[in-house]
């Protein structure tokens, strides 16, 4: 067992209703009877296909041959059958070719295929990001000659924006693009590094979503535009011709072994041809969707690593006899189960809180960007807003949490779980590049404080503060959960002050130390968001708990204890992190590089 379909039918189905969704035109030919059918299929192929080759891939990473990187052969039959299903563009319009799934059900399918494999659940969604981007922002003949091929599975899709020495700072790229005689058309020049599926014997072409300078262009960010490069360019019948992009390397990576990581190099003989999407120098704003999006995957990503982690020191403890209970002296009765220890049930409820709470707030993330797409007027409006302030803390909460719950873990395995004999050491290892990739913590804290909280004068946060509210009122009313609503409303009070201090310093021009500690007011909000989605979670486990049969009373149960935990355990640490962002010691700011 690698996750609980109980939990995603709680989400789905108890808290955010998302049967709701068919209301709309755009959803109304589905049901909840076809939202089960998906998962039950993603399930059958996460199962059948995917979690056999966890280990193998892990074992049998990447490697670089003949100037081509040889992947696990299982993955081509994946991929065809991703390609085969729909999966690749099942979110995407009828007229596309696509399902016209809410991406709330897609995204719970997709958490069961990063469940049993993360590197193999990869490589299709890459592509489904990288044709997004074609077809919301692409002329038509971009559209008709990449996004077939990529929606069958048949050519991979990535994103290219990395370089060396322009990481997170994409304003210092320096691949170039030179215009031809043939509009749109160009010529480009340079490197990317860290190219997720960049490149690999499954699919006949690979088609980079590629950043890049025009030449003669704005500086900085403002002179980005975003180009399709394939490594394969096809004529007007469709014969490939090689396009002048060059696998360097392939990285060796700590974990997320089974699927490549290239370095590659374009226009290494000046014969590289890119096709401009959308208008020139609006690149960086066209890519921020399927950066967006991506940071969506990566908490998703992050979550279901750390459940099947949890999953799998669950069933060890249940399992694995070790002592006798604190009360019980006599040697010669039978050791207990470890999962009777408190200590252990402590680090089993830190995991569970940290992967369901994060859950849940990926299922409200997807819900809402659902809302967004089909609803119309404020309400859409409104759920935009919402969407884009809880993305920094839907990426990044799972992302360093996730690295913390699969080390409890390994905790509870022991010696055990040290070795490659159990998955837990490889969930941990593939745990710890999601703080890293689609933008560090860091760079999400000085999104989150620096841009988000003050977007159109505050209003996103006015609306998450009024969610947080609501749930509240609604908690306050049930007895056994008025505790936590008063816990929270304090805790929210706290932070909303400590957010007006925090904007003050940036209105008297403080700005370094007003963004000096963003990562830690991210932590803080990635608290305090939990903490909601955790009594929104109580909330409905209290009131179906009286009607409830045995098995659900115990699902239910261990929902408000979890939530319990939460506050307890994790709550409470928001206290310190108040205290320390509203200090006036400017310490990391007074540090000199020498003093090191």
């Amino acid at each position: 067992m690698f996750f609980s379909k109980r939990n995603i039918q709680f989400n789905l189905y108890e808290v955010l209703q998302s049967e709701a969704l068919t209301q709309y035109e755009y959803f109304q030919d589905h049901t909840r009877e076809s939202f089960d059918m998906v998962l039950d299929a993603a399930q059958q192929i996460a199962e059948k296909m995917l979690h056999p080759l966890l280990i193998e891939m892990d074992r049998k990473e990447p490697q670089l041959v003949d100037g081509k990187i040889r992947v696990h052969p299982g993955m081509k039959a994946i991929v065809q059958q991703f390609g085969q299903d729909g999966w690749i563009n099942a979110g995407f319009s009828y007229n596309e070719g696509g399902q016209q799934l809410p991406v709330t059900i897609l995204n719970a399918a997709a958490f069961i295929f990063q469940a049993a494999n993360y590197s193999a659940s990869v490589f299709p969604f890459l592509t489904t990001g990288a044709a997004n981007l074609i077809r919301s922002f692409g002329a038509q003949p971009l559209i008709d000659t990449y996004t077939p091929k990529m929606y069958s599975g048949e050519w991979q899709g990535t994103m290219a924006l990395t370089e060396p020495n322009a990481g997170s700072s994409l304003s210092d790229i320096t691949t170039s693009a030179e215009p031809t005689s043939e509009e749109g058309v160009y010529k480009i020049k340079g490197q990317k590094i860290f190219i997720s599926c960049g490149d690999h014997d499954v699919c006949e072409n690979v088609v980079h979503l590629m950043l890049a300078k025009i030449k003669g262009g704005p500086l900085g960010a403002k002179g980005i535009s975003l180009f399709v490069v394939p490594r394969q360019r096809p004529d007007a019948n469709g014969n490939l011709t090689p396009n002048d992009v060059i696998t360097a390397g392939v990285y060796h990576k700590m974990g997320y072994k089974g699927a490549p990581i290239a370095h590659l190099m374009i226009g290494s003989n000046d014969a590289c041809e890119g096709y401009l999407v959308g208008e020139a120098h609006k690149g960086l704003s066209y890519m921020f969707q399927m950066m967006n999006e991506a940071r969506i995957g990566v908490g998703i990503n992050a979550t279901a690593i750390g459940t099947a982690a949890y999953y799998a020191s669950l069933a060890y403890a249940k399992e694995r006899p070790q002592g006798r209970k604190i009360t019980e002296k006599d040697p010669s009765k039978p050791q207990t189960s470890i999962i009777n220890h408190a200590d252990v049930k402590r680090m089993l409820l830190f995991q569970k809180a940290v992967v369901e709470g994060a859950f849940s707030l990926l299922m409200y993330c997807s819900h809402l960007a659902d809302v967004a797409h089909v609803a119309e007027g404020e309400t859409s409006t409104n759920a935009h807003l919402l969407l884009d302030l809880l993305t920094p803390i839907a990426k990044s909460y799972p992302s360093e949490m996730c690295c913390l719950s699969t080390s409890a873990a390994v905790q509870i395995l022991g010696g055990a779980g040290y070795t490659t004999d159990f998955p837990v050491e490889q969930y941990y290892r593939e745990a710890r590049i999601h703080p890293i990739h689609e933008g560090t913590t860091g760079i999400h804290g000085l999104d989150l404080l620096g841009r988000k909280i003050t977007m159109q004068q505050g209003k996103a946060a006015q609306l998450f503060f009024a969610e947080v509210s609501n749930t509240i009122t609604d908690a306050s009313g049930i007895e056994a959960l008025s505790p936590l609503a008063v816990q929270l409303q304090k805790v929210l009070g706290q932070a909303q002050q400590l957010t007006g201090y925090l904007l003050g310093l940036a209105q008297k021009g403080n700005t370094e130390k007003y963004l000096s500690d963003a990562t830690l007011y991210l932590e803080l909000f990635g608290l305090v968001t939990i903490a909601w989605q955790w009594l929104k979670q109580a909330v409905v486990a209290q009131q179906q708990l009286a009607g409830a049969h045995t098995a659900d009373k115990d699902f239910y149960q261990g929902k408000i204890l979890t939530a319990r935990y939460f506050y307890e355990y994790e709550l409470v640490k928001a206290a310190s992190l108040i205290k320390r962002l509203s200090s006036t010691d400017e310490v990391t700011i007074e540090m000199q590089a020498d003093w090191f």
